[in-house]
């Protein structure tokens, strides 16, 4: 996966197809971070391969919607949880932007993690993100302009 442009939110819905004796197996939602609708539903498998032992093959899609920010005309606080591939092992990571939308944060943290850390989009995993006041800040870049 490439990142061109920023990158936008879908909310991913699948399941394991419909059999004999489970005509109707449980959903699973996922809100992943992708360029199109395309790579989006990939990465949907690519995580129920890891934590649910579900192939595309043996699943279907369900719904693969946009989830378009409200309210995008102040600045806010994202803070970001994340797991990448590095050479010589996983690691976890936390960071802090600022941006208009979360799509933004998170084009930021892919530009960021491809300068400091040469990190593949690909090997990048989003386990979490959030918005932050002004007092939930632990990093100084950001908390110098909530002083202000």
């Amino acid at each position: 996966m490439t990142v061109a442009g920023a990158m936008r939110q879908y909310q991913v819905v699948g399941r394991k197809a419909g059999t004999d004796e489970n005509p109707n197996p449980e959903a699973y939602r996922m809100i992943i971070f992708a360029p199109n609708p395309t790579v989006a539903k990939s990465k949907f498998w690519y995580f129920m391969r890891q934590f649910r032992k579900m192939k595309k093959t043996t699943g279907e899609i369900l719904d693969c919607v946009e989830i378009i920010e409200k309210n995008s005309r102040t600045v806010k606080n994202y803070g970001i949880w994340l797991r990448y591939d590095s050479r010589s092992g996983t690691h976890n990571m936390y960071r802090e932007y600022r941006d208009l939308k979360l799509t933004g944060a998170i084009s930021q943290l892919y530009d960021e993690m491809a300068g400091r850390h040469r990190t593949r989009p690909r090997s990048i995993q989003i386990i979490r993100t959030a918005t932050l006041g002004a007092g939930e800040l632990k990093r100084p870049n950001g908390a110098q302009f909530a002083q202000a």
